[in-house]
Order: C-alpha cells, then sequence, then structure tokens
C-alpha cells in the first residue's frame, strides 16, 4: 500500500421518499405569530423537560438582536459571496454553560434573517436548520432562499451556525494543511493489525488536537444545549412560539426541542428524519442500507443510459466500484491539481453524489473518466465540495463541528472489537460501502467528551402536530427513521407524510404534492392527515 497510515477520521461519512391526499386539519386557535391569541412569549424553561437547571439571567432572555447587513460567508463558513442586499446578521449571545449560566462565560450565536413584507398576514419568524451537524445557517439560508418564496410572503426567513460551527465559537481541530495531508494519506478502512494501529493512533491524536484547540468549549456542544440557543432566539426575534423548518441533524434538534419546551411549539416541519431509537451502530447499519438502496437505484438507472461505466448494474455495477476502490487503495489517481483521488475521497464523492437524483449524471461522468481516463478530477471536485474545501484550499469547519456535535450527544465508544463482531452485517448491508462505514462507528472512540446517552429525548407530549417528511429512497436518513420519530413524539404530535421518490429530503425535490402540504402547514395551520403519502 502507498502512502502513510490509515486516516480514521477521514473514514466518516459526515457526518449524513399509493397516491394520497395532501390535505388535513388545523390548529385554528393560533393568530397572526402563530402563538395563542394573548399569549406572551414565555423564556426557556428552568427546568427543561428532564432536569434542573438555574433560571437565565435577564441579560440572555431580554436581549435586542443588532441587525446589519451581512458581510461575505467566512472559510469556517464555506466562504463565497455576500448575500444581496435584503439579508441582515446579528449575533445572539447565550451562556456558555447552562448548567451555570451566572458564569460570566458566553458565546456568539452567528444569526441571519430576511424580513419580509407579509404586512398584516405576517406569521412572525420561520427558523431553519440544515443539517450536519456542523453545516452554517448564515451561509445556506441566502443561497437556497428562493426554495422558500411562498413562506416568504408571511415569515421572516431565519437560521443561524449553531454553537461549535461556523462563527458560533466554531470547533477546529486540524489546519487546512494538516485536513488536506489526511485526505491525501486516506487509503481506506484497516484489514492488518499494523493498519487498524495506525487507524487508532491518528483517531487518538485528532482528539488529541481538537482536545487541545478546543477542549473548554467541547464539553457543552450537545443538541441539547444547541436546542436552548434555539429558544433564546425565539425570544431575541419576539416571537411566541417557535415555527422551525428542521432538515436532516436539524430534525434531531428540532425533535429535542419539543421534547424540552412543547409549549413553545409553533408550526414545524421536519424533513429527512433522523431516527431517534437507535444507537450508534444501529444507526450506521441503517445508514449503510440506505446507500446501498440509493446506490442500487442509481445503477439500474445508469443500465438504461448508453455507455453507462457500471454495465447492467447489480453484481456488475459493485465489481466495477469496487475495482475502482481496490485500484486506488494502491495507487491514488492523478488530477489537474497537487492533488490526487484517494480510495477514501473516492469514497466520499460516492456517498456525496447519492445524496441526490440530480447528481446521478455528474457520478456517471466522474466514473466514466476516472474509469476510461485514469484521472480523478471529477470524484475530486465532488469530495472536496462535500468536505467543505474551498477553492483556495480552506476548510469550513463542518468535519470538526459533525464530529463534536455527534460525540457530545452520544454515550456508546465502539471499539474495534465492536467493528470485527459486526464486520460481516455491515458487508452484507452493503457489499461496496459496508466495509468503510462499519470502521465509521469509532468516529468517537478516543473524543475526550462523553454523552449520556445514544437516544435523544424526543417525547412533547402537547406540542402542537409537528409534520414529518420521509422520503422512500432516501439514503441518510431512511424512512423508517421518520416513522420511529413520530411514534416517539408521542400520539397526536408526530404528523407523517411520505415522498416516494429519491434523494436526502422531500421538500427539496420540488414535488408538488410535498411543497403544498408543507406551505399548507406553516401558512394555514392546515396539517395532512398522518399517512399521507405524495405524489
Amino acid at each position: 500500500m502507498r502512502g502513510g497510515g490509515i486516516r480514521a477520521v477521514s473514514l466518516v461519512a459526515t457526518a449524513v421518499l399509493v397516491l394520497g391526499a395532501c390535505s388535513g386539519g388545523g390548529d385554528g386557535d393560533a393568530d397572526r405569530d402563530g402563538q395563542p391569541a394573548g399569549q406572551t412569549p414565555n423564556a426557556p424553561s428552568p427546568a427543561g423537560a428532564d432536569e434542573e437547571l438555574p433560571e437565565l439571567p435577564a441579560e440572555f432572555t431580554e436581549q435586542e438582536l443588532a441587525w446589519e447587513p451581512c458581510g461575505a460567508p467566512t472559510p469556517l463558513q464555506g466562504s463565497g459571496a455576500a448575500p444581496a442586499p435584503g439579508w441582515e446578521c446579528a449575533d445572539l449571545t447565550v451562556p456558555l454553560d447552562y448548567a451555570d449560566p451566572g458564569n460570566g462565560e458566553t458565546i456568539d450565536i452567528a444569526v441571519i434573517r430576511a424580513r419580509s413584507a407579509g404586512g398584516s398576514g405576517h406569521l412572525g419568524s420561520l427558523v431553519f436548520n440544515f443539517g450536519g451537524p456542523g453545516g452554517s445557517g448564515v451561509a445556506t439560508l441566502p443561497r437556497t432562499g428562493d426554495r422558500y418564496a411562498a413562506l416568504f410572503e408571511a415569515y421572516d426567513l431565519v437560521s443561524f451556525d449553531p454553537r461549535g460551527v461556523g462563527e458560533s465559537a466554531g470547533v477546529v481541530c486540524r489546519s487546512d494543511a494538516e485536513i488536506d495531508a489526511s485526505a491525501q494519506e486516506d487509503h481506506g478502512p484497516p484489514r492488518t493489525p499494523a493498519e487498524e494501529r495506525a487507524f487508532l493512533t491518528d483517531s487518538r491524536e485528532y482528539a488529541d488536537a481538537c482536545r487541545t484547540r478546543a477542549g473548554d468549549l467541547l464539553p457543552h456542544i450537545s443538541t441539547e444545549n444547541t436546542a436552548r440557543d434555539l429558544d433564546l432566539l425565539r425570544l431575541a426575534l419576539g416571537d411566541g412560539r417557535l415555527n422551525y423548518f428542521g432538515i436532516s441533524y436539524g430534525t434531531k434538534l428540532g425533535g429535542v426541542y419539543a421534547h424540552l419546551f412543547p409549549d413553545n411549539v409553533g408550526r414545524m416541519v421536519l424533513d429527512a428524519v433522523v431516527d431517534p431509537t437507535r444507537d450508534v451502530v444501529e444507526r450506521g447499519l441503517l445508514q449503510t442500507e440506505g446507500f446501498q438502496r440509493a446506490l442500487d437505484h442509481y445503477l439500474a438507472d445508469c443500465a438504461e443510459q448508453p455507455d453507462c461505466p457500471t454495465g447492467a448494474g447489480g453484481q456488475e455495477g459493485y465489481d466495477v466500484i469496487n475495482g475502482l476502490l481496490e485500484e486506488l487503495r494502491a495507487e491514488p489517481l492523478p488530477t489537474d491539481t497537487d492533488r490526487q483521488l484517494t480510495r477514501g475521497l473516492a469514497f466520499t464523492a460516492l456517498l456525496s453524489a447519492l445524496y441526490s437524483e440530480g447528481s446521478w449524471p455528474f457520478l456517471t461522468d466522474a466514473l466514466r473518466q476516472a474509469l476510461d481516463e485514469g484521472r480523478g478530477d471529477l470524484m475530486l471536485a465532488a469530495a472536496e465540495q462535500y468536505n467543505g474545501r474551498d477553492s483556495q484550499g480552506r476548510y469550513r469547519n463542518v468535519g470538526a463541528a459533525n464530529n463534536a456535535v455527534n460525540c457530545g450527544d452520544f454515550a456508546s465508544r465502539p471499539a474495534t472489537d465492536t467493528v470485527h463482531e459486526h464486520l460481516d452485517e455491515f458487508r452484507a448491508a452493503s457489499p461496496v460501502f459496508g466495509e468503510t462505514l462499519a470502521w465509521s462507528i469509532m468516529a468517537c472512540a478516543h473524543w475526550p467528551v462523553t454523552g449520556e446517552q445514544d437516544q435523544p429525548e424526543v417525547a412533547a407530549p402537547g406540542a402542537r402536530p409537528i409534520l414529518l417528511l420521509g422520503t422512500t429512497g432516501d439514503p441518510a436518513t431512511p424512512l423508517v427513521g421518520a416513522e420511529r420519530m413520530r411514534d416517539a413524539l408521542g400520539e397526536g404530535v408526530g404528523v407523517l407524510l411520505t415522498y416516494d421518490g429519491e434523494g436526502h429530503g422531500a421538500h427539496s425535490s420540488g414535488d408538488d404534492c410535498v411543497v403544498e402540504a408543507v406551505n399548507a402547514h406553516l401558512l394555514a395551520g392546515s396539517t395532512p392527515d398522518d399517512g399521507t403519502v405524495c405524489p
């Protein structure tokens, strides 16, 4: 094998829907800002749902946001051009430690919004979280705002960088050059005792680097703390209830928020829903099955196109892709840059392209370039976009933030014995992705902070109906996760709409049935019947 040792953190895939009527009942008790008439905004519950916490000082609950025109996203947020005029930015001050909010330690949460001109039909703010964990809402919302034009007629569109992400005390573990070097030395999952030792050494060194650079912050990076920040944001925006649109990891955040603050839940949509009921190993297996399902669908589609590089699909397609990955394990492909396409980067490119059916033609071109021309430019570009590397070689902090949030949330710490115990299950779940994703369950093996449990508390008795969107072909958050979230939220709270299609997220598909159901729920409080299927 060429190059250095196995790179542990590079193995993690960050880290990741019968015709039915799209109509239903409403919540007619809501007035124009999405709260019952006469209700005043409530401060975050001093006790949450399960744990007694001190009351928050007025400096947090009574703060006013100082809005100003937004600058360009920073490298930690993903770089790029400044948002168009009309977008404004501010910082929300929150306690670093909610268990001791008066100790003077605070962090600033970066917030962005575009104000609606909805007039008398104004419903307040609609807050977005686009997932990750580790995605910058400040950078993402202006790029995707056109998708929510109908909602902008009634809502101020708002998003934020969650704590540990982007410009909200963003966690950084390695320099850009160190991340580049790690990616260039990633030749795949370990297969020998020596490679396993190298894998563990790199995992330990990475965790040590995170401890050195962000050790004081890491114990406070968790979904529960971000949910508490979210409620402070609701207060600062002047909303009596939180109207919220969460995607992917944002659905876990939404579920935790609903559990902590059920009385403050307004109109909420959770799309591409994370399964809240499974441990790290079970979630890894579920995602492995999801990506294999998406790959099968891609291979079948490709087989119908002229000159498909993966042949007739099925086992032939697996053999082609696995053959490429094995060749890259021994000999990376050249590109027009000073970086090569390694096995790890090619694996990331495959996963990235399977997130959306719209990326399938690109994947075909990238595979054809690698297989026929012996070049890795297209696959490298896909991997580096997914990893958050900009044109100047600067990385947004999505990888470090993903580790910080997940490792801060999860209690279990699978070891090498756990991987070996389940390796055959992962390989059976996917002959292409199984081996690598089995090793990715060790992403938190040496992390300095441990969560209390793997399963987040999301039961939200008394909360308003929450619309859940699940997609039958979602690779990263399979449909069963939405079904389990519905059950975990509690009877009468979770309402599931299934989109029969491909890709990670139903609303982003643009399907008319899905979009109309979401708009009816958020704009009129008219929620579709549980079990509705689109299109």
